[in-house]
């Protein structure tokens, strides 16, 4: 896809030499299940920088945070991260008990080169959230130079993310340098038409990408419960659907600047409810949206789907970020079904990001049917925003 052309030195531009100690900031923050990874897709996502380090001959030291541990937590060690990379790559991954120290400055130097070290969840550091200058200080004194891969931090200015990167040599990695240029290009320059689809629940969490793309897409479809806010600014009854009230306005101001503009803003035109938030709720098609007193919107309709497939098929560029409904509820999961399949039919580029769209793709099989998935949900929308992401912007420049 066409972009400006990434501003920051790559990773393959990074002069190293055999046995050079490379710091790499990856994101192996992935759910867990009894000490097994059941999602490894981000720590796919970081081997071809991985490799590419190691091939080159450096001493590879890795760093990451894994959920939000208060403190030294073993449940929440990078250990199961760091096997699981070990059996994808077929080498030896070591693994630190600690983040910095002396036995682990220690362990870097022990590594032959093309070796792999990773060190211990990043956030059993007080200072890595707070970008604490002598962490940061601590985590260069181990390496050479920097390379930053956790596209999925990059919008966090922490200590491993940010503050390492003001004391190394420092580069993007492959996959932080293909999401930045897919990502603003689809911003930049996309191909055309372009259409933007949009669920999720609140509608504060996504206003600003739908103020910015009213500006620059050919459509943009509307599901999940955000579209309850837009039907209330209409004036319609919503019943006992998730609405977020302070959406309200938020969604009456974009219906406003939709008539301004030459984007098309859809809303669904039928709904499947059902009378409580359950996989057994009774379940109920309306031919409509005004949703009755006793039951909430849990879906989109099948007509509703079918349009914005068609929406979806005839698109050059397609950006999906949010599921149609519950689609973790077998019986409310139809229009995000629909809406996955026709993103994995599209002739054009396909761009999906948020942990719940990827969760529906590899749900219904078709997590490798779209051009691009992102592994960033946070940093995706900052930067789809058109904010500036701390952790790229820390590196060098090209």
């Amino acid at each position: 896809m066409p972009s400006g052309g990434f501003r920051k030195r790559s990773v393959g531009d990074l002069p190293l030499e055999q046995g050079t100690p490379v710091l790499a900031r990856v994101d192996f923050n992935v759910p867990l299940d009894g000490g097994t990874v059941t999602d490894d897709a981000r720590i796919r996502a970081a081997l071809p920088t991985i490799e590419l380090l190691r091939e080159a001959g450096a001493r590879v030291v890795l760093c990451s945070h894994l959920g939000r541990p208060e403190g030294r937590d073993p449940e929440s060690s990078l250990r199961p991260a760091s096997n699981r990379l070990a059996e994808l790559m077929g080498a030896p991954v070591e693994q630190a008990a600690e983040v910095v120290g002396p036995t682990v400055r220690e362990a870097v130097e022990a590594l032959a080169p093309g070796e792999v070290l990773a060190l211990e969840n990043t956030r059993w550091e007080a200072g890595e959230t707070t970008n604490d200058p002598e962490l940061a200080k601590e985590l260069a004194g181990l390496a050479d130079a920097y390379v930053n891969d956790a596209f999925g931090a990059a919008h966090r200015a922490h200590a491993s993310t940010t503050g390492v990167a003001q004391h190394l040599p420092s580069a993007a990695g492959l996959l932080l340098e293909r999401e930045v240029t897919t990502l603003e290009g689809i911003v930049e320059a996309p191909a055309r038409p372009l259409v933007v689809v949009l669920g999720g629940a609140k509608v504060s969490d996504k206003i600003a990408l739908i103020d910015r793309f009213l500006e620059r897409a050919d459509a943009i479809l509307i599901g999940g419960a955000m579209c309850f806010s837009f039907f209330r600014a209409q004036g319609r009854p919503t019943g006992d659907s998730l609405v977020e009230e302070e959406g309200i306005e938020l969604a009456r101001d974009a219906l406003a600047a939709a008539k301004r503009s030459d984007c098309r803003l859809l809303l669904p035109t039928d709904l499947v409810v059902g009378d409580r938030f359950d996989a057994g709720a009774e379940r109920s098609e309306l031919d409509g949206v005004e949703v009755p007193d006793g039951w909430m919107g849990l879906d989109v309709g099948a007509r509703t789907a079918e349009r914005y497939a068609a929406e979806i098929a005839g698109a050059a560029t397609v950006l999906w970020n949010g599921p149609m409904g519950a689609f973790e509820f077998e019986p409310f999961a139809g229009g995000t079904r629909a809406v996955a399949e026709a993103i994995a039919a599209a002739p054009g580029t396909t761009v999906v990001g948020g942990g719940d769209s990827a969760a529906a793709l590899a749900q219904f099989g078709l997590a490798d049917r779209v051009s691009h998935l992102s592994t960033g949900g946070g940093a995706a929308l900052e930067l789809l925003e058109g904010n500036a992401l701390p952790g790229v912007e820390a590196l060098d420049d090209a």
